[in-house]
C-alpha cells in the first residue's frame, strides 16, 4: 500500500503568507505543514511516498525533504502543470500506485488520530473506498456526509443546508480502480476534476466505508483562523515532540532504532522537549 501527498494549489487564501513559498511550506507551530502528513503516513507503516506540488516550489519540497532517508520513507515527487483539482493532481499518481491501493492526504490537513488501525481495515476490504469523517461547527465550507448507520447516504460539496455536522475530511483510501473513475469525471463549475464526484462514485458502487475521528482535524489552509487554529492545536497535543526525522511511539523512537523501556522513555522525551521547546 502506498501513500500520496497532494501538496499543489496557489495558496490564494494564505495570500501574502504564500507569496514566495508553498503554503504546505509554512511553519505550523515548530514544523513545516508537510512534516505532519508524513507522519501521519510513516505511522501508519506507508513508507513509499509520493509527492504531487505545482511546478512553482518543487525544488523547495526536494531540498526539505530530499529523498525521504532522513524520514525512514522513500519520497517521489510528481509536478501538476496547472491547478485542476484535487481529483486531477491525484490521477498523476497512476504510475507511482502500480494498481495497489493508495492513501492520499491533502498536505495541509493535519490529524491527531493514528490511522494505522483503519489502514489495516483497508487492505482487509476486498474493493472500495474509505473516508474519514470529522464533526465540525461549520460544515458549510466543507464536502459533508449524511449518514445512516454504518453507511454514507450522500456527500455534498459545500451545502447551503447541511444535513449534518460531518465534514469530510482531506484524507482518503482507494483501490485501484480510482484512476479508472477519475478518466470518466467531467469538470465542475470551478473547471476541476472534484474529489467529492470520486467518493460519490464509489457511494452508487456501495463499496464507499467510513471512519469518525477523535481526535482533532486541522484544516490549515482554509484560512489564516484555521492556520492559527491548528497551530494551536498542534501546541497542545504530543505532535509538537516530533522533530526532524524522528517519530516517538510507545517504547521506542522510530529513526535511531533505540529501544527504550518505560523508567528511560521519560528521559528521552525530556531532553527532546526542552531540545524544541
Amino acid at each position: 500500500m502506498k501513500g500520496i501527498i497532494l501538496a499543489g494549489g496557489t495558496g490564494s487564501r494564505l495570500y501574502p503568507l504564500t507569496k514566495v513559498t508553498n503554503k504546505h511550506l509554512l511553519p505550523v507551530y515548530n514544523k513545516p505543514m508537510i512534516y505532519y502528513p508524513l507522519h501521519t503516513l510513516k505511522d501508519a507503516r506507508i513508507n513509499e511516498v509520493l509527492i504531487v506540488s505545482g511546478k512553482g516550489h518543487c525544488g523547495d519540497f526536494l531540498e526539505l525533504l530530499g529523498s525521504g532517508l532522513d524520514f525512514g520513507l522513500r519520497i517521489s515527487y510528481e509536478v501538476q502543470e496547472e491547478p485542476g483539482g484535487i481529483a486531477q493532481a491525484l490521477s498523476l499518481a497512476k504510475t507511482f500506485a502500480a494498481n495497489e491501493k493508495v492513501v492520499v492526504i491533502l498536505a495541509d490537513n493535519i490529524f491527531e488520530d493514528s490511522i494505522k488501525e483503519s489502514v489495516d481495515k483497508f487492505k482487509a476490504q476486498p474493493r472500495g473506498a474509505r473516508l474519514f469523517l470529522k464533526e465540525v461547527k461549520n460544515p458549510s465550507s466543507y464536502g459533508v456526509a449524511e449518514i445512516d448507520g454504518e453507511k454514507i447516504t450522500s456527500i455534498i460539496e459545500k451545502p447551503e443546508n447541511p444535513p449534518s455536522n460531518l465534514a469530510v475530511t482531506g484524507c482518503y483510501m482507494y483501490d485501484p480502480q480510482v484512476f479508472d473513475i477519475i478518466q470518466t469525471l467531467k469538470p465542475s463549475s470551478r473547471n476541476e476534476l472534484e474529489i467529492t464526484d470520486v467518493n460519490n462514485y464509489y457511494l452508487e458502487q456501495q463499496t464507499l466505508e467510513y471512519e469518525v475521528l477523535d481526535g482533532f482535524w486541522g484544516d490549515c489552509g482554509e484560512s489564516f483562523d484555521s492556520l492559527m487554529d491548528a497551530c494551536s492545536l498542534v501546541a497542545g497535543s504530543g505532535l509538537k515532540h516530533l522533530g526532524g526525522g524522528f517519530d516517538i511511539e510507545d517504547g521506542h523512537i522510530e529513526h535511531t532504532g533505540i529501544k527504550a523501556d518505560e523508567s528511560d522513555k521519560d528521559s528521552i522525551l525530556s531532553v527532546f522537549k526542552s531540545q524544541n521547546a
